[in-house]
This record gives structure tokens, C-alpha cells and sequence, in this order.
């Protein structure tokens, strides 16, 4: 048993559908992990063992019918704390909603329960899920596995954390602002944001009455890209009251070696400086594919310019988050937000800016992004995917100081943490996929990732990508501290 919990998802599925082994047998298995290791890093931080151990035995007593299986049938996961899960308490972080108890299921996890998984429980996030760390006043902070004085990333970074030390077979998080990407590079992991729309939100939220916001979408962490696709598969497809009129119909990636790729390489940009060790992984990854056959375009991206690309997504995340700032919230920003436009140069002018957005300005803004939307489609006309980094740097020292008042050492200077939000918003602010995977460890032994950008809709070129680059480049490798077998 010891060295079923790192194996993939895919895996341990084909295992219990071949008898090898029962669903309660690995859901004991990863209860016992959580038991023995969780307490080093506070990732799963709501546990739901009793009833995980009942849909396991009925899962196994399913299977002994002969009854039709379902693809994650009798696979044991976790969920970001931010999902509806009957009966467990939603928080997003706040003290405030401590007692807030979910009445039902958000789509996502009825989807994922549907099709056989075992919710062992829910993961760690930040306040308001708006913080590159994982840490708040109800669940208390989740540290890295790879080092426990450093950040595990957010706002899934407990989703990310708990795949890396090994804690559940899968998870599933959000992203709309590097949620998912940003705690999949920092743990070593693979994630995927999907393209915006195609995995139902609804649920996802503090009450029943929020709506999904603009650019926020809802995917999985796994430790195999397989296993990102296998999930996506199961939620993605349109929620009520579409799905009674549309089915969703993504195209299959056409290709099935690296050398059929024509791929983008960006590995630095002005705005946001990349430190020497992710960018050159992300060089040694370039050099990788050249000699596989692919064509490496180093440096080629759409010709935006950087700031004033992530102007506007800040402008519009921003906008994106107003709707759960209280009344109170969006008068103080008011007189900061005076006289600033999406081309304000400071950052706490620009942030105000999309908290007090009017619905005539978003409009405009929006039409700017759909000539970016159209910008990145000509440049798919000619590459088939993007690779960039993530994040600037590996996964940071935990850190107090508020995002706005962070910074980060960059090849030895101190730059803004939140330029680090122009790596997110490249894929983001344009509604496109990206997935996240491992490429290697810094110096320090840190993982660093890339990210697989493509055209919208492409999310499966994005997961076919990864799904090569783990059998051919790197896969996950667990983190030495957690490669141990728990006590019985």
C-alpha cells in the first residue's frame, strides 16, 4: 500500500475496477496519510472521514452488483474549501461565515460524486480566496511540502499541497487569478484552468445568491495530466438552464508526439522579470523540444504591450470581485479611484479603479478585451500553444504583509508581488486555457512549472501537451519529506 498514494488517478481507478484493490481499502489508506502527515502542512482542513468511509463501502458493494461504474468510481479526493459540500461549513476564509453550512452540493462536486469519486474532505484557501498563500483566521496557514517555511501558493493551495503530500487521489479548485496555476507550480503538481465558462461555477461561492464572477473559472490538481484531463472530462459541459439547448463538443488535440507542436517560448518579460532559476528551466524545457523535433519559437508571443495588458486585467479582476465588496469597502475606495483611469500606473489607484468601475466603463474595457481575444486567435492561427512561466519565482518564504504591500526577490532585487499577477492575467484576462506542469527543481530543490496556454476551447491540446511532457520530460515527484509510508 505504501506506494499507492502517489500514483495517479487514472491508476488507481483501472486498480479498483480490476479487483486489485476496493475503494475502501484506498480511502482508509488516504484517511490514514491525512492523519499522520496533514498535521506538518494544514492542508485538508475539513474532513468528512466518517461519510467518505460509507460512500466507500457502497462503492465497493456497487462494484460487487455489477451495476455500470462511473469514471472516478471509488476514487477518494478533496475539494477546495470555496465548494458547496452538504453539510460542511463554506467559509472562504472568513470568520464571519464559520457557521455558514452548506444545505447541497455545487454542481462541480455533484458531477464529480455522480461519476463515482469519494469526497474525503475540503482544502485550505486565503481570505476572500485572494491571496497567493493559504492562510486565514478559521483554518489557520498551510505550508509547502517541499519546504514547510514556504507558501504552498493560492488560492488552492491547499488542494495543491494536499496532491503533493500524497493526502487524496485528486482535488479540484478555482482560478481566477493564477488560483489553480500559481500552487500547481509552486507543490510540483499539474493543474488546469479551464477555458472561461465550460466547467459550471454555480456553487462555488459564499451564498447561494453570488453569481460567477467574469474570468473565474473552476478545474482540477492532480499529480498526472492524465488525470487533469480525466476530470475536466467528467464536470466540463453546460450548467442549467443551458445544457437544454447546447452540448459541449471539444475537438480532440490532433497530435500525439512533441515533434507535431509548433509552440511560442517566452521566458521573461520586462514587466514582470523572471528569476534566473524559472527561466532557465523553462530554456532547458525550450532545448528539450528542439531536439524532440518541435518547433521552438523562442521569445514569439501576440504583440501586447505588457503593461498595458495587465492594466487591463487588474482593472477587470477587480471589477470581477466588486460585487462581494461591501457598501462600505467600495465608498472608501472612491476617493482613490478619483481621476484614474486602466492606464494608472499605481497600483492601489487601479485597484479602486475596478472596485468603482461603472457598467459604461466595463463595457469599453470589455470590448478592449475582445480585440485581445482576436489578437491571441491570430497568433494561434500560426503557433499551436504558448509556453510561459507561471510565476516569476519558486515558491516564496510565508509572508504577513498584505499582496499589495508584499514583495518578492527577483534576481536580487525586490519587485511588487502583485506584477506577479501579469502571468496570470496573459491567459486570464482573454478567457484561455492553460495547464500547468512540472519541468524541474530549482537549487534549492524548489519546484518550478510552466504554463501551456492555448486558443480557446483547446483544452484538451493544452492537457495532450502536458500529458507528453510527463511521459517524455518530467512527471510529478513527490516531495521527499511525505515519500514515507504512514504508521498503521
Amino acid at each position: 500500500m505504501d506506494d499507492l498514494a502517489f500514483q495517479s488517478a487514472t491508476s488507481l481507478a483501472a486498480m479498483i475496477r480490476e479487483g486489485a484493490l476496493t475503494s475502501s481499502e484506498l480511502t482508509d489508506h488516504y484517511i490514514r496519510r491525512i492523519s499522520a502527515f496533514d498535521g506538518r502542512i494544514n492542508a485538508v482542513v475539513v474532513r468528512t472521514f466518517d461519510r467518505a468511509r460509507e460512500a466507500a463501502a457502497a462503492a465497493d458493494a456497487r462494484q460487487r452488483s455489477g451495476a455500470k461504474l462511473g469514471p472516478l468510481h471509488g476514487l477518494p479526493m478533496t475539494i477546495k474549501e470555496s465548494f458547496a459540500l452538504a453539510g460542511t461549513p463554506t467559509t472562504f476564509g472568513f470568520e464571519a461565515f464559520a457557521d455558514n453550512i452548506a444545505t447541497g452540493n455545487a454542481v462541480a462536486v455533484d458531477r464529480l460524486i455522480g461519476a463515482g469519486a469519494i469526497i474525503l474532505g475540503k482544502t485550505n484557501v486565503p481570505p476572500g480566496l485572494m491571496d497567493g498563500q493559504s492562510a486565514n483566521p478559521v483554518y489557520g496557514r498551510t505550508a509547502n511540502p517541499w519546504d514547510l517555511g514556504r507558501t504552498p501558493g493560492g488560492s488552492s493551495g491547499g488542494s495543491a499541497a494536499a496532491m503533493a503530500a500524497g493526502l487524496s487521489a485528486l482535488d479540484f479548485g478555482s482560478d481566477i487569478a493564477s488560483s489553480i496555476r500559481n500552487p500547481a507550480h509552486y507543490c510540483g503538481i499539474f493543474g488546469h484552468k479551464p477555458s472561461y465558462g465550460l466547467c459550471p461555477v454555480r456553487g462555488h461561492s459564499l451564498t447561494a445568491d453570488d453569481l460567477a464572477p467574469d474570468i473565474a473559472v473552476v478545474g482540477p490538481l492532480a499529480r498526472s495530466a492524465a488525470d487533469l484531463a480525466l476530470v475536466f472530462s467528467v464536470v466540463a459541459g453546460p450548467d442549467e438552464p443551458m445544457s437544454r439547448g447546447w452540448r459541449l463538443a471539444l475537438a480532440a488535440s490532433p497530435n500525439t508526439e512533441l515533434r507535431q507542436f509548433t509552440v511560442g517560448l517566452v521566458t521573461n518579460d520586462d514587466f514582470a522579470e523572471i528569476d534566473t532559476e524559472v527561466s532557465a528551466q523553462l530554456d532547458h524545457l525550450g532545448t528539450f523540444l528542439e531536439k524532440q523535433g518541435a518547433q521552438v519559437r523562442r521569445g514569439h508571443r501576440p504583440d501586447f504591450d505588457s503593461r498595458e495588458l495587465y492594466q487591463l486585467y487588474m482593472v477587470l479582476l477587480r471589477a470581477a470581485a466588486s460585487a462581494s465588496a461591501s457598501d462600505e469597502e467600495v465608498a472608501a475606495a472612491a476617493p482613490l479611484a478619483a481621476g484614474a483611469s486602466r492606464f494608472s500606473r499605481d497600483v492601489a489607484a487601479l485597484n479602486a479603479y475596478g472596485v468603482t468601475l461603472s457598467h459604461r466603463d466595463w463595457l469599453r474595457l470589455d470590448a478592449e478585451r475582445d480585440r485581445v481575444r482576436r489578437t491571441w486567435s491570430d497568433y494561434f492561427a500560426q503557433t499551436d500553444l504558448l509556453l510561459c512561466p507561471p510565476l516569476s519565482t519558486a515558491a516564496f518564504p510565508h509572508d504577513e504583509r498584505p499582496p499589495q504591500q508584499r514583495t518578492l526577490t527577483v534576481n536580487g532585487r525586490e519587485v511588487p508581488f502583485e506584477n506577479q499577477l501579469f502571468w496570470a492575467g496573459y491567459a486570464g484576462v482573454a478567457y484561455l486555457p492553460a495547464t500547468v506542469a512540472p519541468i524541474g527543481l530549482t537549487a534549492s530543490g524548489l519546484p518550478v512549472g510552466v504554463q501551456i496556454i492555448g486558443p480557446e476551447y483547446a483544452d484538451y491540446e493544452c492537457l495532450r501537451f502536458a500529458e507528453l511532457l510527463e511521459a517524455h520530460y518530467r512527471a510529478f515527484v513527490p516531495p521527499p519529506a511525505f515519500a514515507g509510508a504512514p504508521p498503521h
